[in-house]
């Protein structure tokens, strides 16, 4: 293949995703809120490029399961129900207890001092976030600092599920959370200790943490609902 071409794959790729981590964020937002729909052409004026990487970026959220693509219409933001949350939420607390019972001595082998200094930076940054409320802020700290922690698993399958359900969870969690005038206290603050948990290679204690994260988020949404 030519350099020219294998350049203009590059950057197309990279357009692409430049491109779906933007309407993912405003999804996650609540900027594009559930049930707004729109084109590859709309979409593709926005942000002042062509069809092709828009139309490619729209699919990898529709894949994500943000998007539903609606035939001959475009693409719409995907509805859950407080049904998907539970069964999301039942889905991470199952895998993860299946990892702590299946791989726990791995887990304790293949961590790095590296690994660990980077997460506790970010519980100190998502439990920061979340003392206070800010929910524009805590969103993609949160997202970081539970990506980080699956990927202490070691398998990218199980990391990229479990992300997958945190990024619907606050898709459907986030307008119910902004109807609520003031979120301080409420959000769930045991970043550090979980981390701390994982540096002191404690897995019951990080087992026990995590279960009363996965309580907290349903306890949360059933009572803003």
């Amino acid at each position: 293949m030519p350099a020219g071409s294998v350049s203009g794959v590059i950057q197309r790729s990279t357009l692409r995703q430049q491109i779906a981590d933007a309407l993912r964020d405003e999804v996650l937002a609540g900027r594009l809120p559930a049930g707004r729909q729109f084109t590859v052409k709309e979409i593709a004026e926005q942000y002042g490029v062509s069809a092709t990487p828009v139309r490619e970026a729209l699919l990898d959220l529709a894949a994500q399961g943000l998007l539903d693509v609606e035939q001959h219409r475009g693409f719409c933001v995907h509805t859950f129900t407080a049904a998907d949350y539970r069964a999301m939420v039942e889905a991470r607390t199952l895998v993860v207890e299946g990892v702590f019972r299946t791989s726990a001595e791995e887990l304790v082998r293949s961590v790095t001092s590296d690994m660990l200094v980077s997460l506790r930076r970010r519980a100190e940054e998502a439990e920061r976030y979340a003392r206070c409320g800010d929910l524009d802020v805590l969103i993609g700290y949160d997202l970081r600092f539970w990506r980080e922690f699956g990927n202490l698993v070691g398998n990218p399958y199980i990391a990229d599920f479990l992300d997958r359900m945190r990024i619907q969870g606050w898709v459907f969690a986030v307008p119910m959370l902004r109807d609520k005038a003031d979120l301080c206290g409420h959000l769930w603050q045991g970043h550090q200790e979980l981390a701390a948990a994982v540096v002191h290679r404690d897995l019951a204690t990080a087992q026990r943490l995590v279960r009363e994260y996965n309580a907290h988020s349903l306890a949360l949404v059933e009572n803003l609902a």
